[in-house]
Formats: C-alpha cells, sequence, structure tokens
C-alpha cells in the first residue's frame, strides 16, 4: 500500500504571514512529498508494504536509518500541518487545566515552547506532550519523531530552516512568535489528548 501525500486541512495562504504560500508550495509540496515517495520506494515489495505508518516508524527505529527517516518525517510533517490553524483555536477545558498545572499558564506555556525551539541546536522538533497524564515540552533532533516513544504528543513546531527560511531568512525567534502566538491549533492539542493514543496518519 502507498502512502499519499495527505490534503492539507487549510487553504495554501492560510497561514499568512507566519507561514506564506510560497513556504508551503516548498516545504509541504516539495520536502513532505519527497520524503513520502522515498519511503514507498523503501517499503515497495517488502513486509512492510502494507503495514501503518506508524509501524513502519517502530520497525525502523534503530534497524534500517534510512526508512525510519523517511518514514518519521512524512508522520512528523503530516502532524506539524495539523498543529497549526488559520487562526488559534481555544484548547478543552481538560488541556487548558493540563497547561495551566505543568506551565503556570498559557502565556508562559507560550514563552517555554518559543524558548525551546530558540535554544534547539541545529535542525529538529518541538513538541508539546503528554504521558502518564502530564506535560511537558519535548525535543527531537533531526529526523526524529515521538510517534512511537511512549509520548503522547499533543502539538509539534518544526524548527528545521526549510520551514522559515523563505519567509523570515535565519530569524528563528520571528517564526516561532509568528507560529506559536497565533497559530497553534489548541483543537487539535485538545482531541490528541482525549483520545489518548498517538495521532495516526492518514
Amino acid at each position: 500500500m502507498a502512502f499519499a501525500l495527505m490534503s492539507l486541512p487549510y487553504a495554501d495562504d492560510a497561514l499568512e504571514p507566519a507561514v506564506s504560500a510560497n513556504t508551503l508550495s516548498f516545504h509541504y509540496g516539495k520536502h513532505h512529498q519527497a520524503y513520502i515517495d522515498k519511503m514507498n520506494a523503501a517499503i515497495d515489495g517488502t513486509d512492510h508494504a502494507d503495514a501503518s505508518m506508524e509501524a513502519i516508524v517502530a520497525a525502523a527505529r534503530g534497524s534500517n536509518q534510512g526508512l525510519f527517516n523517511n518514514a518519521a518525517q512524512s508522520w512528523n510533517h503530516g502532524f506539524y500541518w495539523h498543529s497549526m490553524a488559520a487562526s488559534e483555536t481555544a484548547p478543552s477545558s481538560d488541556l487548558a487545566a493540563k497547561i495551566d498545572e505543568a506551565f503556570g499558564s498559557m502565556a508562559e506555556f507560550k514563552e517555554q515552547l518559543k524558548a525551546r525551539g530558540l535554544g534547539h541546536f541545529a535542525s529538529g522538533w518541538v513538541w508539546l506532550a503528554e504521558k502518564d497524564g502530564k506535560l511537558s515540552i519535548e525535543e527531537t533532533h533531526d529526523g526524529d519523531t515521538l510517534a512511537d516513544s511512549g509520548f503522547n504528543p499533543l502539538l509539534t513546531v518544526d524548527v528545521w530552516e526549510h520551514a522559515y527560511y523563505l519567509d523570515h531568512q535565519n530569524a528563528r525567534p520571528a517564526y516561532l512568535a509568528a507560529v506559536i502566538d497565533h497559530k497553534l491549533n489548541f483543537a487539535f492539542a485538545s482531541e490528541n489528548l482525549a483520545r489518548g493514543t498517538a495521532w495516526v496518519y492518514a
């Protein structure tokens, strides 16, 4: 079963000015598509051909780095597109309470997420995640993922340069502020928290 590039959950220009239609044309249309294509080529005719993306990530971790990189990046990007919305949505009461418990307030959570994104060396991802009923900010480097980690990822922000360079050049703080202050999809995060298990790429 070959995987398809998922449809974006919004129009190409819906995230402007945080993420432009021009950036999406490359990041989604070129980078994400390339990960999907390379993963499909790697699983064709193998035992992974009919597996879920999550199962492929777990099976390839530590045993097939090339397949893992492309499967994990395919999953991360799908999750990232859903982690943003045209305008910021409100968290459920359960998520809002857990954010207050873990970080003190929504405003403080956003500042901590920006700080972790800014401090993350080189390429990778910063995540809002849940484990054992507690929220935390996690980081993964390069193409690593929380898809098979034991954490339940709620939101992610991509801090690879290709996520922001066309819009913000090397000003990662401007990108992080634009996305985290205005475009995070807390409705998606609330759904992930309520489900209690990691999101499934479809």
